[in-house]
């Protein structure tokens, strides 16, 4: 049986250091309930997909702290060719796919990659070295702390529950303050 998000992001929690985290669609309604950290950013409203794109950028400009994306399997669907540019990136970037096979908070359609598309072979395929899957908890619990650690670029893939018909989550403050939140933190450090 696949693990919940909550459950998949329980055990990310503790490893992510100080780390970035980009959350989107469900994750970023239950992120929040899990750290409250200035690091911490729900891109919601987001531009399905682009949540990589805005890691990738942030990797860069901080190499040294490194970034963790938390994307819906829809949302990677969407905008599979970030993969093969992050492929390129010697950046320090952690892709999760939590992969239910839906558009989770749009009414919780299949989508046309339902039970199709293995997101670490993709990542492999376009050149990503680091990838992995987990399908259970266990597995999850026990491989996390590899998959999370070293340098990126690192894709996982992760199967989740699908829980149909939930709703887009609110973000926990608006964008203009989650941006200077964001803003202001990293350049403390």
């Amino acid at each position: 049986m696949p693990m919940t998000q909550r459950q998949a992001l329980e055990v990310l929690m503790p490893l992510r250091g100080e780390r970035i985290v980009v959350t989107t669609m469900s994750s970023a309604g239950i992120w929040p309930t899990l750290s409250q950290s200035l690091l911490d950013f729900a891109y919601i409203p987001s531009a399905m997909g682009h949540g990589p794109s805005l890691g990738l950028g942030l990797a860069l400009a901080q190499p040294e702290r490194g970034v963790i994306v938390v994307n819906g399997d829809g949302c990677q669907l969407m905008s599979l060719g970030n993969l093969a540019t992050l492929a390129q990136q010697p950046a320090n970037i952690f892709i999760i796919v939590l992969d239910n096979g839906q558009y989770e908070v749009t009414g919780g359609q299949p989508h046309a990659g339902t039970g199709r598309v293995d997101y670490a072979a993709v990542a492999r395929a376009v050149g990503v070295k680091r990838t992995y899957t987990f399908t259970d908890l266990p597995s999850w619990q026990s491989g996390a702390a590899e998959a999370i650690s070293g340098p990126g670029p690192v894709v996982i893939d992760l199967k989740v529950e699908a829980l149909p018909n939930q709703k887009t989550p609110k973000p926990p403050r608006p964008m203009a303050e989650q941006i200077r939140r964001l803003q202001g933190a990293l350049s403390v450090a």
